[in-house]
């Protein structure tokens, strides 16, 4: 194998495909990028079984093809060699096998390289009928439910998100237990058969770094695994086994008080109030409502108070106190676009539901802290 390329496109695409690379792959080989020129071009595929991208660069866009072949070449160091390298034409070359020769300008590495026999055959099925859907829409659909993903192990599927698509609507919800977040999208077309899959919230937040481009992108969808097909990108992951909890009774459908705000004022007073409390656990700010007056505060007995007044319109002459998360109330409200914003309440326990005046497609959803 030895051919000549640009720099910057050996670069992009290897960066995309090195985010399938995991520290803790127990299979040695897959610790290994794999070039695979052809007469069509070069295919580059990275893998942790879990997780498998590949990307392909067409011929026309490689400088010269002297011979072809297959080769893996560890990645730790690849991504950043690269990088560093002195010129904008890079030449590689295998010699003696299982070794390769980088190189650019002045510099030279050579480098020892994996046995591609040993490379595991991975499947990358696709479907006659792939779901069709506008790869910064699903940009939108991760960035907008993502961060409610639970950490937490113990409850694998919190630690995915779910997908559920009927029809032509598809949801997409994501909880770690004690916040959620809810995005509905329409498609373009109607599937067949329904879906209900849970991607594990790592692979999908990978995806979302490679996506960058206003194009149409396929999805296909099968009991076991997602397959996308994004420009010149194959990204297919695994899905989480078992049934995602139902949300749908937890989202309350009426509510006693409905509080209208604009959202930078509401948003930045809970960023000062939560300044007192950043170095508790629970990050607690608490709501006041008085007869249609809204107050933001928070109390650190080492430190003092604060208190904030925040413009809103209401529906209600209650009067309501409300203890929750600022970090948890902070990251629902940057999903959030319009001016705009609804609160809306039916008592002290009962959890906080958060949308835009504008945008019903969207809904964030926190539980309460009790504080006494």
């Amino acid at each position: 194998m030895k051919f000549t390329i640009d720099k910057s496109i050996i670069l992009e695409n290897l960066m995309n495909v090195a985010r399938a690379i995991s520290t803790k792959n127990v299979i040695p080989v897959l610790n290994g990028i794999k070039f695979d020129l052809t007469s069509e071009g070069l295919y580059l595929i990275a893998s942790d079984s879990e997780l498998t991208i590949k990307s392909f660069i067409e011929a026309k866009e490689i400088k010269n093809i002297e011979s072809l072949g297959t080769i893996i070449i560890q990645s730790k160091f690849i991504v950043d060699i690269i990088r560093k390298m002195p010129s904008d034409i890079i030449d590689f070359e295998v010699v003696d096998g299982l070794k390769i020769k980088i190189s650019s300008g002045t510099s030279e590495y050579n480098l020892n390289c994996l046995d591609p026999s040993e490379y595991p055959q991975i499947k990358l099925d696709e479907h006659k009928n792939p779901i069709i859907i506008n790869s910064m829409l699903f940009k939108s659909i991760i960035s907008q439910t993502a961060f409610a993903i639970s950490n937490q192990e113990l409850r694998p599927l919190l630690t995915g998100l779910n997908f559920k698509i009927t029809g032509d609507i598809l949801e997409c919800v994501a909880t770690d237990s004690y916040r959620l977040a809810k995005k509905t999208v329409k498609l373009s077309t109607a599937v067949e058969d329904d879906v209900n899959i849970v991607i594990p919230g790592k692979n999908i937040l990978e995806l979302d770094k490679i996506i960058n481009d206003d194009v149409d992108m396929q999805m296909h969808i099968f009991s076991n695994k997602i397959l996308f097909n994004y420009k010149n990108i194959t990204f297919q992951s695994n899905l989480l086994s078992g049934t995602y909890p139902n949300t749908s009774n937890l989202i309350p459908t009426e509510f006693e008080i409905m509080l209208n705000t604009n959202l930078n004022e509401f948003y930045n007073a809970i960023d000062r109030a939560a300044l007192l409390t950043q170095s508790k656990d629970k990050n607690i700010v608490k709501m006041h409502l008085n007869k249609k007056n809204l107050i933001i505060n928070s109390y650190a007995s080492e430190i003092g108070k604060v208190e904030e007044k925040v413009e809103v319109e209401c529906n209600s002459d209650s009067s309501i106190d409300v203890s929750f998360s600022a970090k948890y109330m902070l990251e629902a409200l940057k999903t959030l676009k319009d001016e705009q914003i609804l609160i809306l309440l039916n008592g002290e326990v009962k959890p906080i539901v958060i949308k835009s005046t504008e945008d019903e497609s969207l809904i964030q959803l926190i539980l309460p802290i009790k504080t006494y």
